[in-house]
């Protein structure tokens, strides 16, 4: 398993879309690229993402489309949305559909990259507050470890003077397979 943040970039401007990705691989994430929504959909088949930054204006498929399709297939996934041609009523409309972020291109790499930690930060919590709550269903269909054991054996992994990255990587190890 990784300990990269996993990044799905989708945008029909090629040579945007190999400068972002190139840029965020060098800052530690594991990107994937798809130049229209419907070769990011057949990416989404196959590998599980923690984030997605997706183009609102793309021929076929445009990015709201897109966002809503994701959304619904993968619960934990956050997404933001990254346009040259955005408004307010798209703004709204993208935030309702379940988009983490929308921002306007030009973008600022240091606040990008600020919004996709707390995002993914956020994945992180909404996905370990279900996983408690199937913890529990579990301890008590196998009447076995409580809850409060398997966290024992979470902190036990960390070091004991945990890093917030350290803390981080205990997280995703309880991320399973879960999209």
């Amino acid at each position: 398993m990784s300990d990269k943040i996993k990044l799905l970039i989708v945008d029909d401007e090629i040579q945007f879309l190999e400068s972002i990705a190139k840029r965020l691989e060098l800052r530690g994430f594991e990107v994937s690229k798809a130049s229209s929504g419907t070769v990011a959909l057949e990416i989404a088949k196959t590998e599980l993402f923690d984030l997605a930054i997706l183009d609102l204006k793309m021929p076929g498929m445009d990015g709201q489309e897109l966002l809503k399709i994701l959304k619904s297939a993968h619960k934990y996934l956050e997404v933001i949305i990254l346009t040259g041609h955005g408004s307010f009523a798209s703004a709204v409309e993208c935030t309702k559909l379940g988009a983490f972020g929308y921002f306007p291109k030009p973008y600022e790499l240091d606040k990008l990259i600020d919004v996709l930690k707390h995002a993914y930060e956020t994945r992180l919590k909404k996905k370990f507050v279900d996983d408690q709550v199937r913890l529990t269903q579990i301890a008590e269909a196998t009447n076995r470890l409580a809850p409060e054991a398997i966290m024992k054996k979470m902190r036990d992994q960390l070091a004991e003077q945990p890093t917030a990255l350290s803390v981080l990587r205990a997280l995703r190890k309880l991320d399973d397979d879960q999209k």
